[in-house]
């Protein structure tokens, strides 16, 4: 939930100290493809580590911390914290949204405060984490199994379905309970198509009716309750981080279609296969090799390079690279997948 980020200078009558205290919070989902596995830099503090964790409670995270008194900007600060919990380094960086939630970092109950979360979305080539923190590249599918439409339909969706279903049918009304069935149908398709966009709107469905890890923790069960109540698919993150990435998710499956930024995570020369495969990867759809190509070519988004590659194995492949000119000739040069219209 988006939250304001102009807090009142003075205490309202009657708002405690610790109600109107607020703190701001930085984090990046950083985002790399290897091969055809799309992937999150992820960070995980020892649950006693205070220097920058944000509610992570010893959790995956990802890499984050407060706004200091030194940061001359929300950015500076969000490329500081990276850098000393990683070690890696950011080229271009995104404001994907500002998240607004208890502040659980020092304290609970009545004496917490309230914080802005404000996240950010880069795209890099893989590189080896280092840092003050236990970095990893993890699979974003780790987190979002259901997402993963490469080999047809995930078989999470088996076990969940049934759970939702049953949740839309208890809701308190008729009416409301034909609401949550709607929005189950569209987020989910299971009565129509499904669109891989809507990653956030599946993720705060499965929210809403207590089927992550997350819900649970914020409804107070004990960690052992909440583990064995239901079965809770993807690794939990800390505080709102699975809900900043699903909003990664979601906010690149879109961008790919009008935007050429598949290019900021390929090598400087690629193969056109190699292209589809990391297409594949963030979109979790399978496309047509051909019809692939022949939108590619159509939209002169690539340029040969007059060399070719045999690490591809078989007959060598030819190597492409991005042709940047494109950002010139017309507004919107994205790799435009029709919907539904090139896939296998």
């Amino acid at each position: 939930m988006a939250a304001s980020t102009q807090p009142d200078r003075l205490s309202p009558i009657g708002i405690s100290d610790a109600e109107s205290r607020l703190s701001i919070g930085l984090s990046a989902v950083i985002v790399a493809v290897t091969g055809d596995d799309p992937k999150v830099l992820a960070v995980r503090h020892s649950a006693r580590e205070g220097s920058g964790r944000e509610g992570s409670g010893g959790r995956e995270a990802l890499p984050s911390g407060p706004l200091e008194r030194g940061h001359r900007t929300l950015e500076a600060g969000l490329r500081n914290w990276v850098e000393r919990q990683t070690h890696q380094i950011l080229g271009h960086v995104e404001q994907l949204y500002t998240f607004g939630d208890r502040d659980r970092r020092e304290t609970d109950g009545e004496a917490a405060g309230h914080a802005l979360s404000v996240a950010y979305l880069a795209l890099v080539r893989e590189a080896r984490p280092a840092g003050d923190a236990d970095a990893a590249w993890e699979s974003w599918y780790r987190y979002f199994p259901w997402e993963d439409w490469r080999d047809g339909r995930p078989a999470v969706l088996d076990a969940l379905e049934p759970g939702l279903r049953a949740w839309a049918a208890s809701a308190p009304s008729a009416a409301v309970g034909a609401m949550r069935a709607e929005r189950l149908s569209l987020a989910f398709g299971f009565s129509q198509g499904r669109d891989e966009e809507r990653v956030l709107e599946r993720y705060e469905l499965l929210y809403e009716a207590g089927m992550v890890a997350e819900a649970l923790r914020e409804r107070g069960l004990p960690e052992g309750a909440a583990r064995t109540a239901t079965f809770l698919p993807g690794v939990e993150m800390g505080g709102d981080h699975r809900r900043m990435l699903a909003l990664a998710i979601a906010r690149l499956r879109g961008k790919i279609k009008y935007r050429p930024v598949v290019f900021e995570l390929m090598p400087p020369t690629f193969t056109l296969g190699q292209l589809q495969r990391t297409v594949e990867a963030l979109s979790g759809v399978r496309l047509h090799k051909q019809n692939f190509r022949r939108l590619i070519e159509q939209q002169r988004l690539v340029e040969e390079t007059g060399e070719a590659t045999s690490e591809t194995g078989g007959r060598p492949a030819r190597l492409v690279r991005f042709r940047r000119e494109v950002l010139l000739e017309r507004p919107a040069p994205g790799v435009r997948l029709p919907s539904g219209g090139i896939r296998r």
